[in-house]
């Protein structure tokens, strides 16, 4: 710790990007009554152009991150999406109020 408290609050920052390829997403969300957010459904736009929509999300946790001191919740879900189940993160960028998936 430095002599003027430098360093003191880092702890809690993840300094490293999420890993994967990254996709920005429409989601559909439900807050619930202690406002946190449970997503239900995404849209996005895959590699080949086309709008693709992933429904039925199964959630299996989440986590309250700071990646480079920015505030976000992490979700670690898995679905079926054209008949194979696929694994990813979902991320909510709480002040920008931006969703991306990460596969």
């Amino acid at each position: 710790m430095g002599v003027f408290g430098i360093g003191t609050n880092v702890k809690d920052i993840n300094n490293e990007e999420p890993k994967g390829k990254m996709y920005h997403v429409a989601c559909k969300v439900w807050f619930t009554a202690s406002c946190s957010p449970r997503p239900l459904s995404l849209k996005f736009e895959g590699d080949d152009g086309m709008i693709q929509t992933i429904s039925d999300i199964t959630i299996k946790c989440s986590e309250d991150k700071n990646y480079n001191g920015i505030p976000s919740k992490e979700f670690q879900c898995s679905a079926i999406n054209g008949g194979l189940k696929i694994e990813f993160k979902l991320i909510f960028y709480m002040e920008a109020c931006k969703w991306v998936m990460i596969i």
